[in-house]
């Protein structure tokens, strides 16, 4: 029988700092995070949108990504367009209600998304049947298909175009990650967009 920390917060502190340290030392997650930064640059740059999803926390995390795009993340600047398709409760509940849980996302990207967008799917376990179905629709599609997970969740790089793995099994921990590359990709993105605009 294992033991129980006397102090379960500062335990948590603990194993955060060690994932997130693995995670800082990573040079597959830095350099996934910087492609990433990259394709979705181009995107906006020319004139299309990220979209994102995400079940549970990362659905939570998917709205916070978009709001740092369309909102700013540290600069002002023009807003660019970024949609989290977790937020829509008549959409979300009638596709879910008409066609299954299975495809709340995908039906909204087949309505919303264009060639050329940019679709980040967040996901710890790399095996939400949602998740999975709208990554096979973005290619499909010919949207740009990123995916956000864990270590269990490698595989779901074989459907994306772009995946970001953080090192760790833990649902938590990897969405501590997710969240630390996120906003590292906000701020590339802005600085890079930045640095495109026109001079006045």
């Amino acid at each position: 029988m294992s033991a129980v920390p006397a102090d379960r917060i500062a335990a948590h502190f603990e194993t955060s700092l060690t994932a997130l340290t693995e995670a800082v030392r990573s040079a597959e997650l830095a350099a996934a995070a910087r492609t990433i930064a990259g394709a979705i640059t181009e995107a906006l740059a020319g004139g299309h949108k990220l979209l994102l999803i995400g079940n549970g926390g990362s659905a939570a995390d998917a709205q916070h990504i978009a709001a740092e795009i369309v909102g700013r993340y540290k600069q002002e600047r023009p807003a660019w367009p970024a949609i989290a398709l977790t937020t829509d409760t008549s959409a979300l509940t009638a596709i879910g209600n008409d066609y299954g849980f299975e495809q709340v996302f995908a039906r909204q990207l087949q309505g919303l998304g264009r060639r050329g967008d940019v679709l980040i799917a967040l996901s710890t376990s790399g095996r939400s049947p949602n998740i999975l179905a709208a990554l096979k629709t973005a290619r499909e599609m010919g949207i740009v298909a990123i995916g956000f997970t864990g270590r269990k969740g490698a595989s779901l790089g074989t459907i994306c175009d772009h995946v970001l793995i953080a090192p760790s099994e833990d649902t938590a921990l990897i969405q501590q990650i997710h969240m630390m590359a996120a906003h590292a990709i906000c701020d590339e993105v802005e600085q890079a967009m930045t640095a495109r605009a026109p001079k006045t």
